[in-house]
């Protein structure tokens, strides 16, 4: 099925479907916030989840892989250009969500909560207060979303981002309230959030976990924490 009509305008009948998949594991012994700093690679487990959902989309028609700028996001697409002969493109507006506590060690059982000099970043969860608004991060991750499907009209895509900025989108899109408990996130390391359009329209959104038997169980959707565990970004 052609993408394009013979007016130049796109079909309204053409398919295209636009994975969003989570970065794999970082090497991250200290347990930080890490954010959008720079530095932050793939453990070998996280590299072993970007082989494995590599090798899930081997038979898929993707003809276009494109990824946030930080390391982790690059080299969790990596072996999925490499597999379809593709380069890996780059887009700011999929990077990881701006966080005050950036950089610090914040989880649970870390006492974070209990500072004063933190309170002030927590008193509003709707926006939210200690960020990137998530108003600001539905926009930038349905454009990005959008140029993908433009790239890849009539086959696959592939972009790569980080657990929050992903979430954020799925729950627009699904038409569920933006603010949340973060435990609540189906959003596991190196999974996919798929996204079908017919024409310019999401007709469907999808969720699977290739790697899902290499994910640590606490990381996992639902899990619930482990006392003295370190944030980490996403």
């Amino acid at each position: 099925m052609s993408a394009v009509g013979p007016a130049g305008v796109a079909d309204s009948k053409t398919v295209t479907v636009v994975h969003v998949l989570r970065h794999g594991e970082v090497e991250n012994p200290e347990g930080v916030l890490y954010g959008r700093l720079p530095g932050y690679h793939l453990s070998d487990l996280g590299r072993r989840m970007a082989d494995r959902v590599a090798e899930h989309l081997a038979e898929r028609d993707l003809t276009h892989v494109v990824a946030s700028p930080l390391e982790r996001a690059q080299e969790t697409a990596a072996p999925i250009a490499k597999l379809h002969g593709l380069d890996t493109a780059t887009d700011e507006r999929l990077i990881e969500a701006e966080n005050v506590f950036q950089g610090r060690t914040f989880g649970v059982g870390d006492g974070a909560l209990r500072r004063p000099v933190n309170w002030r970043h927590l008193r509003n969860p709707f926006r939210p207060s200690w960020g990137e608004p998530y108003i600001d991060q539905v926009v930038r991750m349905r454009a990005a979303l959008d140029a993908a499907r433009d790239a890849a009209r009539g086959h696959e895509a592939v972009c790569v981002s980080h657990q929050l900025p992903i979430w954020i989108l799925r729950s627009y899109v699904e038409r569920r309230r933006l603010w949340h408990d973060p435990r609540s996130r189906e959003c596991s390391l190196a999974s996919l959030t798929s996204f079908t359009y017919l024409g310019d329209r999401i007709v469907s959104v999808g969720y699977s976990e290739p790697a899902r038997d290499l994910v640590p169980a606490h990381l996992l959707p639902g899990a619930k924490p482990v006392r003295g565990a370190k944030g980490h970004g996403a």
